[in-house]
Formats: C-alpha cells, structure tokens, sequence
C-alpha cells in the first residue's frame, strides 16, 4: 500500500486521539490540523496517517448524490461542473473530504453532467427557447448549447481530499462575531460611498475645470463621464484578481492606485492629462463597486445577508450626491480645481487603509491558504481546494466576466429590460448633478455651494429608503417560510419605489415655474431617492434569483449597463433643459420613468411566464430547486 493510499483509507482512531482532535479543534480550529497518527510499515517506513470525513458523517451533514448549486460567491474552474461546491460553505469535522468518498455517495463528473442534462431536457419540454427563431434553429441552437453544458469532465484523482472548514470554525467568515461583521460591512459600504463620491465631486465645480484649461462645459463634464466609463471596464481586471488571490488584495491595488491617480488629476497641465487620470481613476476604484457586494456576501450566510446587502444598495446612490454638496462650497470659497482632488484623495487613502486593513473575507482564498498550509505540515500534496483541483481557464474566466455578460444583454430580454431600469435611475441621479444648476443657478442665481445643499433631499430620500429596506427584508424572510420563494418576491421594494421615483421628477418639472419657491423643487428629491435605493435594491436581488446559475455574469451586465448611462446622460442633460426648458425636461424624463413603473408590477404578475417564453434557459432559483 502506498503512502497516500494509506493516508486516504485512515477513517478512524481510537478514542483518545478523537478526543484529543476534539480539544483541538474547539480551542484553535484557525489552526487546526486533522488529527493525524504515526504507524510504521514493514519495511520501516513512517506513514501519517490523517483522519477524514466518511460517507456517513457526510450523509450526517445533508451532502447527498445531487450536487447543488454553488453559492454566488463560488469561484469559477476549468470545469463547468464541480462535484463539491458545499467546500466553501460547509462546515466538517475534520476539516478533509476525499475525492473517494464524494464518488462514493455518487459525486462524479459523470454524473453530473447527467443531472445537467435531464435540466436541459426538462427545459427543452417546458418551451424554454426563444420565439424568434424557426423550430430548425431552435433545435441547433439547444443542441449547442446542450454540448457546452454536458461536455465531459475528466474525473478527479480519487486520492485528492478537498478541505472545508472545520466545525464553528472561527476563520470562517460566517462565524465571526456579529458586530464584527457589521462593523466591516459598514465601513466596506463607506468605500462604496468614497468611489461613487470621487466619480461626482467635480460636478461640484465644474467652472474650476473651465477656468483652468479654458475650455467649455461640455469638455468639463467629460471628467465626470470618463471616470463613470471606467467603472464599467475596471471589473474586467479586478474580478479575476479577487478570485485568485482574494479582496484584500484587489483592494489594497486598485485603491493604493486610485490615491496615486488623483495626483496628476491635482496637478494636470492640460485637460487630456486631466480626463486620462480620471478615466484610469474609474478603472483602479471600480473595484470598491463590484467586489464589495461580495465582501459583505462573504460574511453572511444567503438567508440572513439581505439587510447587510441593502447597505451596499444605499451607498453607489448616495456617494455621488456628497460630491456637489462638499465640493460646491470649496469651488465658490477657493475657485481651486486641484483642491476639489486633494480632498478626494485624502478621502481615498483613508479607505484605502481601512480597506485594506480588513481581513481576508474570500472563502475559497481562505481554503487555499489553509490547503498550502496543510500540504506543508503533512507533507500530503494532495491536499488541496477543488478550484485547485480543477483548474483555473483563463478562457473561461474571460467567458465569465466579458463574454457572457454581453451575450446575456442581446439574447435574456429579462435580464436586459431588468439592467435597463437599473440603468435609467442611475443615469437620472447624475443628469440631477447637471439639471439643478440650471435650475437654481438660473432661476434662483445660486452659485455652485447653494445649488449643492439642493441635492441633500436625495439623500434624505435615500436614508428612508434604507430603513424601509429593513421591512421589506422581513416581509420576504416571512413569505418564504410558508412556501418556495420565486424570483418574483423580490420585486415587492421595486413596486413601492417605481411611483415615487416618477413622482419626484413630476415635482421638479411641476415646482419650476415659480421662482420664488425654492423648496419645492428641492423637496423632489426626497421621493426620488427614496424610489431610487428601494428600485436598486430589489432589482438586484430580483437579477441574482433569475440567473443564480450565472450570478456574477448577470451583475456584470448590470454593472456595464448602468455604467455606460451614468456617463452618457450628462453629456445632454444641460442642452436638454436648455432647449426643452425646466419643466419640460424634468417631464419628458417623468413620462419615462412613469413608464418603467409597469416593469416591477408585470414581472411581479407575469415574471415567470414571461422568463420561460422570453429566455432560452431558465436559469432562475426556480430550476435549480427543481
């Protein structure tokens, strides 16, 4: 019998060393090692002899021959399939669960991509394919698509064993304390506001740029546009950096290169230097966008992390309103451009410590960290995490974070009509950024500190969102107790806001006429922002439970949609109010976002229908419970 044999087939110990283990592992599980003893062969060699799980204690913890799922925060391999996505998630005794005995409980490649397959037949027959094609082409395209799917995956060494961790494992980010983990999200959400902060604080004076380079305000505002543009782009790079090395390291980067950027932007001698800057600015600080929602995902378990998501839901529309409000004042008391990006980046370098202070929250990274540990101590290379076992394809990472999300904008109508709603409200906070000093400045003669103290009623709104967000929480947690939740119960926050969003650009077109009120027009703000946080953040949700088996690759879609809106609407905002005039503008966006409001009632109504007729596959929580 070989060495890994050996160490592979030891299921068992006599009571003393479980004991022993036992101690071990309540007291330090961070550092703990699976309980291992020595025996000595007959040729003289000295094998360790490490205790793992069996097929009974998994069994005991729920692992059956269906493989569910992987959590949303799983990492993506070189395999479609994995055989053991509950590593990241569950909790052993041991610490180790070989390969051999998944494939004793039936976990095999071959399997499966046999469950996978009898979902696509059972998609197939439910008329899950697009309606815009001919029967031949359908057919084509499923069998494709089929192919892809159910495409054969060597079998893994039946001598590896995946590590997990242990029991009330204090590593894991689960188990920490709660106001530590509450702490962490409320400062991880201070870095969402910091970027979304830093891409609007030069709206705030915006005649500084002028004054500067002497340029017009439509090259102005494209230092406002560009960095919004590189939101989009930026997770391209710092996705797969989080996946293979973890949060804290993409954030310390991308953050430490945010606060180096703003220097040039401080101190550019040339507007293209300037827009440059501000472009790689967006790129380097869009990781506080789209890895912070995972951060927070880390540390809470899928049924109690929605209260801690919808701060991150709070933040990317609030960070741009504290742009204008501060910057405003500086503009008007220093005329200083460079002063507006001394201050961002002192805003920037705090949170660039703090976030880069946090502890690692990445499961898997965790796992891999502990697997190169263990290899080291047991001197068992076959020790590893399954994402190590199977590989990381660089293709199918690409596929992950650019090819998909751009296939699912042209051929999920869900999806697409989902992002663009996301899309529209973004976009109407910043054409809000460009829409106001024309009002106020115009109407009212503000200048650039007055007309940013106008936009704190957004983030009243908001703040009352974020409350309200709690009760809707509560109100789905009740719901699925008494039956299977549906993609659908997540749009009851998209329902409440949808009106009051309308009604706020209702007010702001109405309340122009009269120059002498200027409350009223600043009071719409209030029911924008509260509309504006409750409609983002019950279609998120509502997008990870149509597409759970693609999560990440639809937030992606997301991400790129709202992004390229951010940066287009003020591009055409001022010109629109200036040739429409106030009221007309504010309405021409008030009868489109009255529009959209059909959107969250119809899905709610007719969602699942619409999903199967309009989407080739179902995707949604609904097939995966099947």
């Amino acid at each position: 019998m070989s060495d890994l044999e050996s160490v592979n087939s030891f299921n068992s110990q006599d009571s003393t060393s479980t004991n022993s283990s036992s101690i071990d592992e309540q007291q330090q599980p961070q550092q703990y090692i699976p309980n291992t003893t020595t025996t000595t062969t007959t040729n003289g060699a000295q094998l360790k002899l490490t205790r793992t799980e069996t097929v009974k204690t998994l069994q005991d913890l729920g692992v059956t021959r269906d493989a569910p799922v992987p959590d949303v925060n799983a990492p993506q391999t070189s395999a479609r399939n994995t055989i053991f996505p509950e590593e990241y998630t569950m909790e052993t005794t041991t610490g180790l669960v070989p390969v051999s005995t998944l494939q004793s409980l039936g976990r095999t490649a071959t399997s499966i991509t046999r469950t996978r397959t009898r979902q696509i037949e059972r998609r197939s027959t439910s008329g899950f394919s697009t309606t815009s094609n001919s029967k031949g082409e359908e057919e084509e395209e499923e069998e494709e698509e089929e192919e892809e799917d159910t495409k054969e995956v060597p079998e893994l060494d039946p001598e590896i064993e995946f590590v997990t961790f242990v029991t009330n494992d204090p590593a894991n980010p689960h188990n920490w304390p709660l106001w530590i983990r509450w702490t962490y999200t409320i400062l991880l959400s201070t870095l969402v506001i910091c970027v979304a902060y830093g891409s609007a604080c030069i709206t705030g004076g915006l005649g500084t740029v002028q004054d500067q380079f002497h340029v017009g305000l439509e090259a102005a505002i494209l230092s406002c546009s560009l960095m919004v543009i590189g939101f989009s782009l930026g997770p391209l790079i710092w996705s797969p950096v989080s996946d293979l090395y973890g949060r804290q390291v993409a954030y310390f980067f991308s953050m430490g290169l945010y606060v180096i950027f703003n220097i040039p932007c401080a101190l550019a001698p040339n507007l293209g230097c300037l827009l440059a800057c501000r472009f790689l600015c967006g790129v380097w600080s869009s990781s506080g966008l789209c890895l912070v929602g995972g951060s927070i995902a880390d540390m809470f378990p899928s049924e109690t992390r929605g209260k801690a998501i919808a701060f991150f839901a709070f933040c990317p529309y609030t960070g741009p309103v504290l742009g204008p409000v501060v910057n405003g004042f500086i503009s008007v008391s220093t005329g200083r451009m460079d002063l507006i990006f001394w201050v961002n980046m002192a805003f920037a370098g705090v949170m660039w410590i703090i976030s880069s202070a946090i502890p690692e929250t990445y499961a898997p990274v965790i796992l891999k960290r502990r697997a190169a540990k263990l290899r080291k101590e047991t001197g068992n290379p076959k020790i590893m995490t399954e994402q190590e076992a199977q590989g990381i394809s660089f293709n199918e990472m690409m596929k992950g974070c650019v090819l998909r999300p751009l296939k699912f904008s042209v051929t999920e109508p869900v999806l697409f009509a989902t992002c663009f709603y996301v899309c529209l409200i973004y976009s109407l906070l910043y054409a809000f950024f460009f829409a106001y000093p024309v009002i106020f400045s115009e109407m009212y003669g503000y200048k650039d500190n007055f007309i940013g103290l106008m936009m704190l009623p957004i983030l009243i709104g908001a703040t009352f969102a974020l409350a309200f967000t709690f009760w809707c929480e509560s109100k789905y947690l009740a719901l699925i107790k008494t039956r299977k939740p549906t993609p659908e119960d997540r749009l009851l926050g998209a329902k409440i806001g949808a009106p009051f969003a309308a009604l706020g650009l209702w007010m702001l077109g109405a309340t122009t006429y009269n120059h002498r009120m200027w409350v009223a027009p600043a009071s719409s703000g209030i029911p924008f922002g509260f509309g504006m946080v409750l409609i983002y953040y019950s279609l998120n949700n509502y997008i990870i439970d149509c597409y759970v088996q693609y999560a990440s690759s639809a937030l992606a879609t997301k991400v790129f949609l709202r992004s390229a809106g951010g940066a287009a609407f003020p591009l055409f905002t001022t010109q629109m109010y200036h040739k429409l005039g106030l009221h007309w503008a504010s309405w021409l966006l008030a009868f489109i976002c009255t529009a959209m409001i059909a959107l969250p009632f119809g899905f709610s109504y007719y969602g699942q229908g619409l999903r199967h007729k309009l989407s080739k596959y179902d995707y949604s929580i609904d097939a995966v419970d099947d």
